[in-house]
């Protein structure tokens, strides 16, 4: 329940006064209670079988959770399955979960066995300290009293413990049976490779059987349809270890749906008002100095080149050499764009947009397919603002950003409003300007109708942001675009514009990303279609397959009339039988597939096969053309024959 807003146990004395809420199981709070319990009954059960293993932190994450252990040993599968039959032995004696407050020398004492408990209880007392301390600490320290969790039989015996905040369920046997463990791995204690290597087991858990099997059917679902599997069969992309781990290239094919996707973003942008500029990939250090990026974002940096030093015939240095960064962002180049000569209010809004690559060092073990890559390339903007300007600038922006997401298939959206954290100083700026840029972004976010999520301390350090968060066709969330607002750097810059007044004043500075990373969001696609691509952007749109080798020309004719059109079709002259030919096709995800024979040759027609089998015979080549164009220009997702209009 909660009592007077805050999470209590079931247990917990209330007051008449109090004003109390029931968490009921399925809610997001009842999953989170469901999760984090059943992560306590997994140490229980890995301490049975294994009294040494010390334990480290063991949160409920999004579909389930996860617990870490310092072992001798590392984890198998063998292991799983025994920790699974002690876990249900645990969930069926229904042992209670009781909160205990201690002080912080009893929680030393009665965890003097654990070194990573004893850690968190070092750097508890407060926001900012054991909270933060590692991902997940929440779950355990933080603000407030320091507890201690019993697992209690039904006479009365402590079972086993931990150090956690709570809450949990009544009784380990509410757990059920819709859980499971799902694999093994390693984890630095608190993210640091400098700590050491503990085991971390991930497991779900679901209020009912049922709704853990629809769980493992989308995932199953979401295997199938894997980017970095599907780049490797249809050939889109590949990560050369020559390269470089998350360097990613493009082939042929893949190219293809880029160029698409990158071409139909910038005829967005002219339509839109947005100029297009261009910046180099490497600067001197100097230049991230002044955005703030050296400051706060180096953990995220490629090391620094050390350039144009001279030096004499005796090694002294005779002209000092400078730093130079690879970009992790584009911000700073646009500025001095902005900066390169006056600005009067008229040019206001003045929206910079470029197709940016950036380099960001992301730690190896984080770095996922096309998803979370050290290079990739940002469809950016920068929009240069008068004040009055800023809520209507944003208004067309979060429009612009949902009818371009839609063009491209997706339609199933919220908003999330990424918020500074108060005392914490990573975040620049007066508060008063904090609060005045949320302020207006939860305006526009409200007016758009979407739902809105808050995203506490989710904020960039130079401001507060609205991000779109999409669901794909299984339902799975991805945070698409975001559009951020900007009151330090046009201070760092010393950005002006002359007003009507004659005099100086400093714009607002919008961030603005409408599809984000063009590799993450080719990704996305390839995952929400399953390969199965709208014409418009499929790598191959049309193959001609001949019923026998002397129809062939006659299919040549057509495909010559559909390129002269600038449809991506193809005829297929190999020696293969035509239903090999129409099997692999079909396969190969090519949307249209134009059959000829004999009658079709005799009367100027052609065939349509469609991926789901069905087919249509006798379409004149002149319509069959005509309907092939305007399923690419309606960016149509042709399946069927009731597909192609």
């Amino acid at each position: 329940m909660r009592v007077n807003g805050e999470l209590k146990d079931l247990a917990t004395t209330v007051a008449e006064t109090d004003e109390i809420t029931p968490v009921t199981i399925e809610s997001e709070d009842g999953l989170a209670i469901l999760r984090h319990s059943a992560a306590h009954v997994l140490a229980q059960a890995v301490q049975r079988i294994n009294p040494q293993a010390n334990l480290g932190i063991g949160p409920p994450v999004t579909d389930g959770f996860y617990y870490d252990f310092g072992v001798d040993t590392p984890f198998t599968p063998e292991d799983l399955k025994a920790i699974s039959k002690e876990m249900q032995r645990i969930i069926r004696e229904g042992q209670r979960f009781v909160r205990r407050v201690v002080t912080e020398e009893e929680a030393r004492a009665e965890l003097a066995d654990e070194p990573f408990k004893l850690e968190l209880i070092d750097l508890a007392g407060g926001p900012g300290s054991g909270a933060n301390a590692a991902e997940g600490a929440s779950v355990e320290v933080g603000a407030g009293d320091l507890t201690i969790y019993d697992n209690t039989t039904k006479d009365g015996e402590v079972a086993w413990k931990d150090l956690c905040r709570g809450p949990h369920l009544p009784s380990t046997r509410m757990i059920g049976n819709g859980w499971d463990l799902t694999r093994i791995a390693a984890a630095y204690w608190r993210g640091s490779e400098k700590n050491p290597q503990l085991q971390r087991i991930y497991g779900t858990a679901w209020p009912t059987k049922e709704e853990l099997k629809a769980y493992k059917d989308r995932l199953a679902e979401a295997e199938r349809r894997d980017h970095r599997k599907l780049g490797v069969e249809m050939d889109l992309f590949s990560f050369p270890d020559e390269i470089g781990s998350g360097l990613a290239v493009f082939h042929p094919k893949g190219g293809i749906i880029r160029y698409e996707i990158e071409e139909n973003l910038r005829r967005h942008l002219l339509r839109n008002g947005y100029e297009v500029v261009n910046s180099p990939h490497i600067t001197k250090k100097d230049l991230f100095q002044t955005s703030g990026h050296l400051q706060t974002y180096a953990d995220g940096m490629f090391p620094p080149m050390h350039l144009d030093e001279v030096t004499d015939e005796d090694g002294n240095i005779t002209r000092q050499g400078q730093d130079y960064y690879l970009k992790p962002m584009n911000c700073p180049f646009h500025n001095l764009i902005y900066r390169a000569r006056g600005r009067s209010y008229r040019e206001l809004p003045l929206r910079l947009a470029e197709f940016g690559t950036v380099y960001r060092y992301e730690k190896s073990g984080t770095l996922s397919g096309l998803t979370r890559v050290r290079g990739l390339t940002q469809d950016d903007a920068h929009i240069y603002v008068a004040q009055d300007q800023v809520h209507e600038e944003l208004t067309t922006n979060l429009n612009l950003v949902l009818a371009l997401l839609r063009d491209y298939g997706l339609s199933d959206f919220y908003l999330e409003l990424s918020t500074n954290e108060e005392g914490n100083d990573k975040f620049l700026g007066e508060p008063e300007q904090w609060s005045s840029a949320i302020d207006t972004l939860r305006e526009v976010a409200v007016a758009s109708g979407l739902e809105l999520v808050d995203d506490p301390g989710g904020a960039a350090f130079y401001g507060p942001k609205i991000s779109v968060q999409a669901r794909d066709a299984i339902g799975r969330t991805w945070q698409m675009s975001t559009i951020q607002l900007d009151f330090n750097q046009p201070e760092r810059f010393e950005l002006e514009y002359t007003g009507p007044d004659g005099q100086k004043h400093r714009p607002v500075m919008i961030h603005r990303a409408l599809l984000g990373s063009v590799e993450r969001f080719f990704a996305i696609l390839l995952e929400h279609y399953a390969g199965d691509f709208p014409v418009w952007l499929a790598p191959v749109q049309v193959v001609g397959v001949p019923v026998a080798e002397q129809f062939g020309e006659y299919l040549d004719g057509i495909v010559a009339q559909l390129r002269s059109h600038d449809v991506r079709a193809e005829v297929d002259h190999s020696d293969d039988r035509m239903q090999k030919k129409i099997r692999n096709h079909t396969t190969g995800k090519v949307p249209l597939i134009l059959i000829a024979g004999e009658k079709d040759r005799e009367a100027g027609t052609v065939s349509f096969r469609f991926r789901d089998g069905t087919q249509e015979n006798g379409v004149p080549i002149a319509d069959a053309v005509a309907r092939i164009r305007a399923a690419i220009t309606s960016h149509a997702l042709v399946h069927t024959v009731g597909d192609l209009a």
